[in-house]
């Protein structure tokens, strides 16, 4: 945990120092990484906002990607976190968006990638 504190804090010092915001989009991480930013003294320079998005129903209702949204795309990939990556990042108006999914496990996802697989 202290290993993500001091990334965090380099992340808001590099933010705040830039003048720049983020907004964060995770799904197996569950809400820790705007947890660790949000910890950081200050963090309302940075951090405009993010969401848990761990179902296709939170996805749909958060950040209006539906079904044809989807088209060639599935959770747990890069090419899907670059997209909701780009979509957090519109919505909040931020200058960065940062979107994290994978399978946290035990027994990885649906999709065949073991528990620990993430993309960013």
């Amino acid at each position: 945990m202290r290993e993500l504190m001091d990334r965090a804090g380099r992340v808001a010092a590099r933010l705040t120092a830039r003048r720049e915001t983020v907004a964060v989009a995770e799904s197996s991480a569950g809400g820790l990484v705007a947890a660790a930013l949000l910890a950081v003294p200050g963090a309302s320079a940075y951090f405009l906002g993010g969401a848990v998005v761990y179902t296709g129903a939170a996805r749909r209702a958060l950040l209006g990607l539906d079904e044809a949204g989807m088209a060639g795309l599935r959770s747990a990939s890069e090419p899907y976190a670059e997209r909701v990556a780009v979509l957090v990042r519109e919505r909040h108006g931020a200058v960065w968006g940062l979107c994290e999914t994978g399978a946290a496990g035990p027994g990885g996802n649906r999709y065949g990638d073991a528990a620990g697989h993430t993309c960013l």
